[in-house]
This record gives structure tokens, C-alpha cells and sequence, in this order.
């Protein structure tokens, strides 16, 4: 029974060991397709994702890296599964937790940062101070630049987090109030699910291109 209007949310379940977390490897039974004789329409489906994903990470690295290329993808597609699979019924929504979002943000950018700082270092110091600063307001840039570096794993995970939990809390405030049938609100129900399936792909699309950005600021080659 729900306590509160959170407790959706909550990963602890009526067993004594949590089995919500689970719910971040059901992608698996759906993506290992290799002994199929004909590729089905989810495998083209994601093929052609990530074939349009090959196409914008080659435009926003402008480079020839397989391997940031996989990654980004491959952080698209987890994203991208958790999202939809939270739309589901009785499946934990991980990607509505903070420490999970984090745990993705968090060590890409620590890796950016120690790349760029310690092969770069040059560099990294000169984009604290944009060009055609006034002497004055030299300082104060700085330290702006080192803060916005500073909280971009975590405005990163806040924002998948927010999204996520936004439209889940919406549905579950109309699913309360529907008592009997009503038209209208099994009408909205369905606009909202619709709308969160386009969130669940915008906000993965836009989680991996801001951490592409981040990695093509630094200039990232193999070389």
C-alpha cells in the first residue's frame, strides 16, 4: 500500500532482500538477439539508432575515436532501456534515482577532467578565462568556470532525475484519483504515457550528447 506520493519511488520492496534494482538487467532479456535467423523489428529498430547515433557523435567529436563513440552509445542505449522499462507495470524505474544518474556522470567527467588537466593543462587554464574578458573581471571568471566544471556531473544526474520522476508522479496522481472509469482521465493517462516514451528517448539523446560536449572540449584524439 502507498504511504506517500514517493514511495513509488522507493527501492526497498516487501522481501527481505530488494529485487527492485533488478530491474536495470531486464534490458538484457530483449537486446542478445545473435541467434535469431532474421533480425526482428526491435534489432532493426536499435540498428538504426545507433546507426543515426554513429552520425552525430562523428559530427560532435569530429574525430576518428571508435572507443568514445561505443561508450556514448552504449550509455545512450542503458539510459534509453531503464527510461522505457520504468514505463512498464511493477518494473523500479533506477533511472529515477539520483545515486544511480550519478553513478553514470560521475566518472566520465572525472575521467574528462583528469585527461585534460594533466595532458592539457595549458588549455584547460586558457578556457577559465574566455577570450576578450576585461582584466578586471578576470578573477570572477574563474571562478565561475571552475564551478560550472564543478556541478556538471550533478546537474547531469538532476536533470535525468527530475524528468524522470516528473511524468511517473503525474500518472500516479491521476491513477489515485481514478476511482471509477472515467474517459477523460484514461484519455490523459494515455497522452501522458505517450509523452513520457518521447521523454524516456530525449532525455537519453540529451544526457549522452551533453557528455559528448564535455569530452570534445577537451579535444579528445587517440593520438
Amino acid at each position: 500500500m502507498m504511504t506517500n506520493l514517493f514511495s513509488t519511488f522507493d527501492p526497498s520492496t516487501s522481501y527481505k532482500i530488494s529485487m527492485n534494482w533488478i530491474s536495470m538487467l531486464l534490458f538484457m532479456l530483449i537486446v542478445p538477439m545473435k541467434f535469431w535467423i532474421k533480425n526482428s523489428r526491435i534489432q532493426n529498430m536499435m540498428l538504426l539508432i545507433m546507426e543515426k547515433l554513429k552520425t552525430e557523435l562523428k559530427m560532435s567529436l569530429n574525430n576518428k575515436s571508435k572507443e568514445v563513440t561505443l561508450i556514448m552509445i552504449s550509455l545512450f542505449m542503458l539510459i534509453l532501456m531503464n527510461n522505457l522499462l520504468g514505463l512498464l507495470p511493477y518494473i523500479f524505474t533506477a533511472t529515477s534515482h539520483l545515486n544511480v544518474n550519478l553513478a553514470m556522470a560521475l566518472p566520465l567527467w572525472l575521467s574528462i577532467m583528469l585527461f585534460s588537466w594533466t595532458k592539457k593543462t595549458k588549455m584547460m587554464l586558457i578556457h577559465l578565462t574566455p577570450l576578450g574578458t576585461p582584466e578586471p573581471l578576470m578573477p570572477f571568471m574563474v571562478m565561475i568556470e571552475m564551478i560550472s566544471n564543478l556541478i556538471r556531473p550533478i546537474s547531469l544526474s538532476v536533470r535525468l532525475t527530475a524528468n524522470m520522476i516528473t511524468g511517473h508522479l503525474l500518472m500516479t496522481l491521476l491513477e489515485t484519483s481514478m476511482n471509477l472509469i472515467n474517459t477523460p482521465i484514461i484519455m490523459v493517462q494515455l497522452f501522458l504515457m505517450t509523452f513520457e516514451t518521447a521523454v524516456a528517448f530525449i532525455q537519453a539523446y540529451v544526457f549522452m550528447m551533453l557528455m559528448t560536449l564535455y569530452i570534445s572540449e577537451v579535444n579528445y584524439d587517440n593520438t
